[in-house]
């Protein structure tokens, strides 16, 4: 038995700064331990046990028994093992982290799956703008690994986005898929304005928002069906509007031409 459940003790005033803790580096430390680790909260380092109990269980996971809507950086750089959250979490959730599972089941709030590498983060709720996307002043956004959005998403999801999969099953907001170098971004719902700006390689899968691409993307000539037939497939394992998508056509358009690019939107048919 390694793992252990922090049950959080109120909100907090100020804001913390939550990484640092992982599974992997929570594993190997006693209760006592734990609740020495300094957390950042405002511009002061203050001991764990001020914000949460610490609690023993008998698998390997660490949980939050909390709403963390007010800590940011949960799962930062996180390398293995499976951090479940039992409500909401702030900034920069799941940034960074290179493999293992993250579950919150709650919305988070900006930055989050910001230049993962791998692993899998599921939010149940709504993700803020910059999704998937760099962190401030990098050049690279998501790198590997899958990222499922239950319900909503912000401005500038997936933006330079490199590798990886990314999945939301309801609305996105404004410039989805900007910048976008490679990998592969699903939508359940409708997109905002914008969508695939600067786009240079990379698809951008809309299964809910029959709409036609900016008019710097070109129709396709070549046959994809086989291509449509394999993604589609593998997009149906997530349920909702991507269910049905093997048995629905699509429409494939190619750019952003206005940054010589090569990029893919495909449009399931209604």
């Amino acid at each position: 038995m390694s793992g252990w459940t922090l049950h959080g003790r109120g909100t907090p005033a100020l804001r913390i700064d939550l990484r640092g803790l992982t599974p992997h580096a929570l594993a190997a430390l006693t209760a006592a331990e734990i609740e020495r680790l300094p957390l950042g909260y405002g511009n002061s380092l203050v001991p764990l046990a001020e914000f949460f109990r610490v609690e023993p269980r008998a698998d390997d996971d660490l949980a939050f028994a909390a709403d963390l809507a007010r800590c940011d950086r949960v799962g930062w750089k996180m390398d293995g093992g499976r951090l479940i959250v039992e409500g909401g979490a702030g900034d920069y959730a799941g940034a960074c982290m290179s493999a293992g599972e993250i579950v919150i089941r709650g919305s988070v709030r900006d930055l989050a799956a910001c230049e993962m590498s791998g692993g899998l983060l599921t939010i149940a709720g709504d993700a803020g703008d910059f999704a998937a996307s760099t962190l401030p002043g990098s050049m690279d956004g998501m790198r590997g690994g899958m990222l499922v959005v239950t319900g909503r998403a912000g401005a500038r999801f997936g933006d330079r986005m490199r590798r990886g999969s990314a999945v939301v099953h309801g609305d996105v907001g404004d410039f989805v898929a900007s910048r976008m170098v490679a990998g592969t971004i699903a939508v359940g719902g409708r997109i905002g304005a914008h969508g695939g700006y600067g786009m240079r390689r990379g698809s951008l899968v809309l299964a809910g928002d029959d709409i036609d691409p900016p008019p710097t993307f070109v129709p396709a000539i070549g046959n994809a069906d086989v291509f449509w037939q394999l993604l589609a497939r593998d997009l149906a394992r997530h349920g909702g509007a991507f269910a049905g998508l093997a048995a629905r056509s699509a429409r494939r358009h190619l750019g952003d031409l206005a940054a010589d690019g090569h990029g893919e939107w495909i449009v399931a048919a209604p």
